[in-house]
């Protein structure tokens, strides 16, 4: 019977972190950088469609970004992936690399 649940457990365990992957790789917004505007700490990304905004057309937006130094790793140009949330001031960019 032990047997039976260290399967059982094992089978869920890998259940649940294939979901958290493939949620995660949902989040991910491929763009391009567009403009960068460090003084005001905003950048502006023409994306494809951003799944995890609710937003299912491409379109060109203005961003701010969580942490100002990521804007100094990205020039005008750049292809990226990024991250971003809603929040009442705003959509809000949490994480931002340069696409491989």
């Amino acid at each position: 019977m032990t047997r039976f649940f260290r399967i059982a457990a094992a089978a869920a365990l890998t259940s649940a972190l294939t979901l958290t992957a493939a949620m995660a790789g949902d989040a991910d917004i491929s763009g391009e950088v567009k403009k960068i505007d460090e003084a005001a700490g905003k950048i502006t990304l023409k994306h494809g469609p951003a799944k995890s905004l609710g937003m299912d057309e491409p379109m060109t937006m203005v961003y701010r970004v969580k942490d100002p130094a990521v804007l100094k790793t990205v020039k005008v140009g750049d292809k990226v992936t990024f991250e971003a949330a809603q929040e009442a001031s705003g959509y809000t960019v949490t994480k931002l690399q340069k696409s491989k």
